[in-house]
């Protein structure tokens, strides 16, 4: 069965299309509902439904950036990248805005292509921005060994292991913002 016949299966009420637009920003496919507007969703928030559950995350945050070597900077370009990828608005727009306290804005519009502006990261910040991405993206790099091999140059153990861990919790937060829409503040 195909992606689309399985989507079609547990969510009857969407039925994919091509759009219509002409614009280049127009998603390869779009998703047009019968009977509800998406928008018009209210969404759980979910620290709220399970704050137990949001105590453990947020207990991992507070040791990234309590307990760990990482400097935070460097945290919030992972995190940062980590959510672009995933496409998490609210925590594009957070980790955005906590960025630009440290970082100069032209440098912080470049995270998307990092690799083409090398001069702008640190050896460090280039290995932790690829080690993001790669553990990010699993389910296509499997975390190569050339992948993991020049990480662990630039980082000794521990630090690569909280980076990890650093990745592995955005990528958490990811997937509860993004399908729960949590707000933004940015404004039009």
């Amino acid at each position: 069965m195909t992606s689309t016949g399985r989507r079609a299966q547990f969510f009857p009420d969407v039925t994919p299309r091509l759009p219509t637009s002409s614009s280049p920003r127009a998603p390869l496919r779009a998703l047009q509902t019968r009977d509800i507007d998406m928008n018009e969703i209210k969404r759980l928030v979910w620290h709220d439904v399970a704050p137990d559950g949001a105590k453990v995350l947020y207990g991992i945050h507070r040791y990234l950036t309590t307990a760990t070597n990482l400097p935070e900077e460097m945290l919030h370009l992972v995190f940062l990248r980590v959510s672009q990828i995933n496409g998490c608005a609210h925590c594009i727009d957070l980790h955005t805005r906590d960025l630009l306290k440290t970082m100069a804005p032209d440098k912080v519009t470049l995270v998307p292509v990092w690799a083409e502006v090398p001069h702008l990261f640190s050896d460090q910040y280039r290995a932790a921005l690829a080690w993001a991405e790669e553990v990010t993206l699993l389910s296509e790099t499997h975390a190569s060994d050339s992948a993991y091999a020049a990480v662990a140059a630039v980082f000794d153990p521990k630090d690569l292991v909280d980076l990890t861990i650093s990745i592995a919790a955005m990528n958490a937060f990811n997937r509860l913002g993004a399908p729960f829409r949590l707000p933004v503040k940015a404004r039009p």
